[in-house]
């Protein structure tokens, strides 16, 4: 392995462009110009995206999908949520369009970590439920491997082009333990919420699917995407991954606005007080605000939810804000102290497995679209301590802040940017 470690660069410093490098082509939107938006990611110091790749969308396991891949959205809903704003419309080759991407990357000098966000929210945005309908339709004992087969011809489509010195590494899909993937522990009477019991039911699976692609590919680089935001033993974790790739949220009053906003409790009135006392004044009832008729089926299987885009559509950004600001002393420390545990823990593990560590999301958590806490001292010092501790046990690659993008205002905070990335740089 460490050869293949030698040809890639000593430190990565990630931009997550997720699926919105797909979602968002139209003219005005973000992704219409790649060629702009690598000459952007290299002018803040960047050398490395994270996509979702749509390998299932793009391939079966036996080779290329026919025909144009047809983009939608969901109406009026998540015009200001992060990543749902997009405006839908787009007929795009996905086999040229990834083939752009990655002759973008190859001119800029930067490379790609694949991923796969299809068990999740990336479905929401077709056109048609079709390939939505046949992901769900495959069992859930056999999903990983599915994904596994569509990554394979990936990979291989790839090579074919004269990019494999292009590719980071492959992960099998974003987030494994968050999204429709855990219906494999579900089905063994596991509940969603207990993390430790759904990455240990979900560890043969990964690792079957992980062996499959590096047998078909021991050239590249093969993972799969874990969180650091539950605590659970890393030996649950697929043993056979080549980087460890995590994330971590902290959350904090994160966590606390949420619990006084009663999304996870179905028995609890929608919106409550609290609630309400974020919207702006012009926002229409829950029952008035819905997907456009006939359109339900994109937020099956979605984890975001319903109700949380109405927070984030709805919210008054100025008084969501101020709570997190009012809040913040009392969970400042405990923030502080999670980063510190659960990047020492990944580290030990890694230590004794030999394995690269990489930070491929972070760091607060997930805010409405032109809320701007994250981008403000506050954000950017949970930011800075992160990185600062990453760097200190030698993590190999890390995100700077998952809303450091070109689909997210923080993309125009060009200075920071540059500093931290070329901290990642500099560091031993």
């Amino acid at each position: 392995m460490s050869g293949l470690l030698e040809a890639l660069p000593r430190k990565l410093t990630i931009t997550m462009w997720d699926f919105s490098w797909y979602t968002m082509t139209l003219p005005g939107e973000p992704y219409h110009d790649l060629a702009a938006r690598f000459r952007e990611a290299v002018e803040r110091g960047y050398n490395t995206i994270r996509i979702c790749a749509m390998p299932y969308m793009l391939f079966t396991e036996q080779g290329k999908r026919q025909g144009l891949l047809k983009l939608g959205n969901l109406g009026e809903v998540g015009q200001r949520t992060r990543w749902y704003n997009c405006k839908g419309g787009a007929e795009l080759d996905g086999h040229a369009r990834l083939l752009e991407l990655f002759r973008q990357a190859q001119a800029h000098g930067c490379y790609i970590i694949l991923s796969s966000w299809e068990y999740q929210q990336s479905p929401s945005f077709l056109a048609q439920p079709e390939l939505r309908d046949g992901l769900a339709a495959i069992p859930p004992e056999a999903r990983f491997m599915a994904i596994a087969g569509s990554m394979h011809q990936l990979i291989g489509f790839v090579k074919e082009h004269g990019y494999a010195g292009q590719i980071a590494y492959a992960e099998l899909h974003n987030e494994v333990e968050f999204g429709q993937l855990t219906a494999v522990a579900v089905e063994q009477g596991i509940p969603e919420t207990a993390t430790p019991r759904v990455v240990e039911a979900m560890q043969p699976y990964i690792e079957e699917a992980i062996a499959f692609l590096r047998g078909q590919h021991p050239d590249v680089l093969i993972s799969a995407s874990y969180t650091l935001n539950e605590a659970y033993p890393k030996a649950y974790a697929a043993q056979n991954m080549q980087v460890a790739h995590f994330h971590l949220y902290v959350k904090g009053m994160i966590d606390e606005l949420m619990d006084l906003a009663g999304l996870s409790d179905e028995t609890l009135d929608f919106p409550n007080r609290f609630v309400k006392s974020l919207l702006r004044p012009e926002a229409p009832s829950f029952e008035q605000w819905n997907l456009p008729p006939g359109q339900e089926w994109r937020m099956e299987g979605n984890p975001v939810g319903m109700k949380l885009i109405y927070l984030h559509d709805w919210a008054d950004t100025e008084k969501w804000d101020l709570f997190l600001y009012e809040r913040y002393g009392a969970h400042k420390l405990a923030m502080l102290q999670k980063v510190d545990a659960r990047f020492e823990e990944v580290e030990d593990w890694a230590r004794h497995t030999n394995l690269p560590i990489v930070i491929g999301e972070g760091y607060l958590g997930y805010t409405p679209l032109y809320a701007n806490f994250e981008e403000g001292p506050v954000g950017k010092f949970i930011a800075e301590y992160a990185l600062r501790k990453g760097m200190s046990l030698g993590f190999w690659g890390m995100i700077l802040c998952s809303n450091c993008a070109p689909h997210h205002p923080f993309w125009a905070d060009i200075a920071w940017q540059r500093k931290w990335n070329q901290f990642i740089l500099e560091s031993d």
